[in-house]
């Protein structure tokens, strides 16, 4: 028997509760694993709320992430005593996902640890720092180097922009953090972060269709009329890199920036990543990464708390990562 977090719907809508399994009831998978730690992303807590249509089949342990120790296994990658993580891949959606003391998966989705971090300290990181390795990659990939001007980060309060601030400014960049909190503004600086601004700067709608030059690169959580009047104001060839929707999904934008100043939005999809290039931002964060500055980022919870913290979540009051501790 173990415990887990599981969303059940009923004719009187969704509702969410820690209860003990039986691992006879885990889902199908060739690798058995014992969670030590997981983490609450913005995606989970729209799922634990009941908020947006994020699972897809009912009853659903949720969870886009997890690290932890294999305990058996069939499949010729991963033995016993291994120390694994997964991202994505469906889990906390379509598939029992990791706020839970066990978990049965494919073993083609899951990644080892790197010898740099602990359990702990890869869900401190999880997918949203993950995700923001992987924005970095697509800057360095689209030509942006440090010395063609200042990078804005979105939402830098959160968990992708957190550690984005961070990855960034040890690679040498000049971070600009956009936040709703400026009381924060001593925190992104610990981060790295050389400017703050007030998100009212980039939040108003409409903006204009072509903006002044401002930023040589972005990494954008927020998506809406915030991604929009992001794109307005890079510098020519800019690129924005989008990886999230907290504002909203849609893009009321012109194409004024892209044929005038022939910048590019580059989007990421952290679910299905395939597994050479995940492996190599793990590998990445495990140089790049600042291990102090992840101390800064994280906090610890216990099951009992993930509920009222994902309300929190949503309205925008979680400073950086929250790490799940299964056991507690």
């Amino acid at each position: 028997m173990f415990n887990a977090i599981l969303i059940e719907k009923s004719q009187h809508g969704i509702f969410t509760r820690i209860v003990e399994l039986d691992e006879a009831e885990l889902p199908e998978g060739d690798v058995a694993v014992a969670v030590r730690f997981s983490s609450l992303n913005y995606k989970d807590a729209l799922a634990i709320t009941g908020k947006a249509p994020v699972v897809r089949k009912f009853p659903m342990v949720p969870g886009i992430d997890f690290a932890g120790v294999v305990e058996s296994s069939s499949n010729p990658c991963w033995k016993a005593g291994d120390k694994v993580l997964l991202n994505g891949w469906g889990i906390g959606e379509l598939h029992w996902g990791g706020l839970a003391q066990k978990a049965r998966v494919k073993g083609e989705w899951l990644s080892s640890i790197p010898e740099a971090f602990s359990c702990q300290q890869a869900m401190a990181i999880g997918t949203a720092g993950y995700t923001a390795m992987l924005c970095v990659m697509a800057l360095e990939r689209h030509g942006i180097k440090p010395g063609d001007g200042e990078i804005l980060v979105t939402g830098a309060n959160g968990g992708v922009g957190s550690i984005a601030v961070a990855l960034l400014s040890t690679l040498g960049y000049a971070v600009v953090a956009s936040t709703g909190r400026p009381a924060e503004s001593g925190h992104l600086k610990a981060l790295g972060a050389s400017k703050i601004i007030d998100r009212e700067e980039l939040f108003p709608s409409p903006g204009r269709a072509l903006g002044k030059e401002r930023w040589a690169g972005a990494i954008d959580s927020l998506g809406s009329h915030t991604l929009a009047n992001v794109c307005a104001s890079l510098n020519y060839r800019g690129v924005a890199v989008a990886c999230g929707l907290a504002q909203g999904n849609d893009f009321p934008a012109s194409v004024a920036p892209f044929i005038l100043r022939g910048i590019t939005l580059a989007g990421i999809d952290s679910v299905y990543t395939p597994g050479e290039e995940r492996n190599k931002a793990w590998l990445r964060l495990a140089k790049d990464l600042d291990h102090e500055k992840l101390e800064r980022i994280a906090q610890v919870i216990g099951m009992s708390e993930v509920k009222a913290k994902a309300d929190e979540l949503l309205s925008g009051w979680v400073r950086g990562r929250l790490v799940v501790d299964v056991n507690r």
